[in-house]
């Protein structure tokens, strides 16, 4: 199995290299990742300007660009050979509900998937994570089982996993995204020059957190995975727009 490894924490995040470590146990593992921290880029690619691929070892490329960027250069010419599996992670921080929106893990994986392949993404629930190897078992469980039950075409599995020992995580659930509340407002302050600044608001907290939600395996000590697929269509919806319409 050839996997593909990237993340939107950097080359040098230790998720990453713990995660790479890990896969390469069993598996061919090339990461192609961002030269730097490039959360919450979402699903964009760089079309403005050229990109600049590093091959700093004969495995890793590096990529002034975003999470995207990175699977789809991987794919679509950058290798030698097509990968098997598109793998996200393992992300510094969990990427529960709405966070799906924004998050460059899970665009990383989102790309691959768009682009033909099966694709996990990964989120430890810690910014300052201490058991990334759990979190790493729990992704090479989920993938070997891909080898026998192979993904539905176009989804994703977005994986949210304690910050705990492995021994203290009940196991694994199947979720559905929770909510959260709008987040908070824009952080005024001024740089050192004395020109205004503002910091995008914090995240909201979780307002549909209940039973079966990702919010909810987590914060009981379960791994949350939660497939995602790519129809945003709100198929519920068009009776009422096309009556509106007409």
């Amino acid at each position: 199995m050839h996997i593909l490894l990237s993340n939107d924490d950097g080359y040098l995040s230790p998720g990453l290299n713990v995660l790479a470590e890990r896969l390469a146990r069993f598996a061919t593992v090339t990461i192609v990742a961002p030269d730097r921290d490039r959360s919450g880029a979402s699903n964009s690619l760089t079309l403005s300007r050229p990109l600049r691929p590093r091959q700093l070892e004969e495995r890793l490329w590096v990529i002034d660009g975003t999470p995207s960027d990175c699977v789809h250069l991987g794919i679509k010419g950058l290798l030698p050979e097509m990968p098997d599996l598109v793998v996200s992670g393992i992300n510094h921080g969990a990427n529960l509900g709405d966070d799906v929106l924004y998050s460059g893990t899970v665009a990383a994986a989102s790309e691959g998937r768009a682009l033909g392949l099966p694709a996990i993404a990964a989120s430890c629930q810690s910014f300052a994570p201490e058991y990334l190897e759990s979190a790493a078992h729990w992704v090479e469980w989920l993938i070997r089982r891909l080898g026998n039950h192979p993904l539905p075409a176009y989804t994703l599995l977005n994986v949210n996993v304690p910050d705990a020992p492995l021994e203290q995580i009940h196991g694994v659930r199947a979720t559905r995204l929770g909510r959260r509340h709008p987040s908070g407002q824009l952080v005024k302050d001024t740089d050192p020059r004395g020109r205004e600044i503002v910091w995008i608001g914090a995240a909201g907290e979780a307002e549909d957190a209940g039973e079966g939600t990702d919010f909810h395996a987590l914060s009981a000590g379960w791994v949350s995975v939660t497939p995602i697929h790519f129809d945003m269509t709100r198929h519920e919806a068009m009776p009422a727009v096309e009556q509106w319409l007409a």
